[in-house]
């Protein structure tokens, strides 16, 4: 789900809450070893999400969110912040090379380029919640 996040709206977090979960407590961030990316470079995208980064001449960069049942992308273009939340059961992640991941989720897709090696821990660790979020809700 693609959402304009520039201004408070409580009925676009309502939706972003039911779909992929609270944020997680500071204790709960802390314990989790963080629950935020450093910033990615985004390098190819859907069309949707492309129509928003090309009207910006920045550096189209990306952070990832860890929620309790999803991840959600957050990026700017121009003055504008834009989320887009996944679920979990709904996320497909893949490894293209050493310094590339992909990201799609229904009609869209990010390509992100890696540029550390704390950034490869992130995704593994996205990999480990949605593991872990599929098993136990696979168990109810």
């Amino acid at each position: 789900m693609l959402r304009d996040l520039t201004y408070k709206n409580i009925e676009i977090e309502k939706e972003i809450t039911n779909l992929i979960g609270k944020e997680y407590s500071f204790l709960n961030k802390i314990k989790k070893g963080g629950v935020g990316s450093a910033k990615i470079l985004i390098k190819r995208s859907d069309n949707d999400i492309y129509s928003l980064l090309n009207v910006s001449n920045d550096l189209n960069e990306c952070n990832i969110e860890l929620r309790e049942k999803g991840i959600i992308i957050y990026f700017k273009s121009k003055q504008s912040t834009y989320g887009l939340a996944i679920p979990f059961y709904k996320l497909t992640l893949f490894k293209v090379d050493s310094d590339h991941y992909t990201i799609s989720y229904e009609k869209y897709f990010l390509k992100l380029r890696i540029k550390s090696s704390s950034d490869h821990k992130f995704f593994k660790k996205i990999s480990e919640n949605k593991a872990f979020f599929l098993k136990s809700s696979s168990l109810n």
